[in-house]
């Protein structure tokens, strides 16, 4: 498992869990927009964006990799609907 305070252990540690199962077929772990939000607020010093909107999308971009749905999509899904405006009321 990655250091404590990695954005992988965030993701985790917002989920309540130990680890990610790992598989999308068998995937239920699923972060709500206000979570990854405030995963990017709490990783600020440590994600290369220079806005909260860059940092969301840092952390989906781990969820990716990690197998994690966003708002019950799959992050790459989650991601597109972010760039078309679906999330704006979290970054007005």
């Amino acid at each position: 498992m990655s250091a404590r305070n990695e954005t992988p252990h965030k993701v985790v540690q917002s989920l309540g869990l130990k680890k990610c199962n790992g598989s999308w077929e068998d995937s239920v772990e699923n972060l709500t927009m206000d979570q990854v939000k405030e995963i990017a607020e709490g990783q600020k010093d440590r994600l290369t964006g220079k806005s909260i909107y860059a940092r969301c999308r840092e952390v989906m971009g781990t969820c990716v990799s990690m197998r994690v749905r966003v708002e019950g999509m799959e992050p790459k899904v989650a991601l597109n609907a972010m760039s078309e405006g679906e999330f704006s009321e979290h970054f007005s």
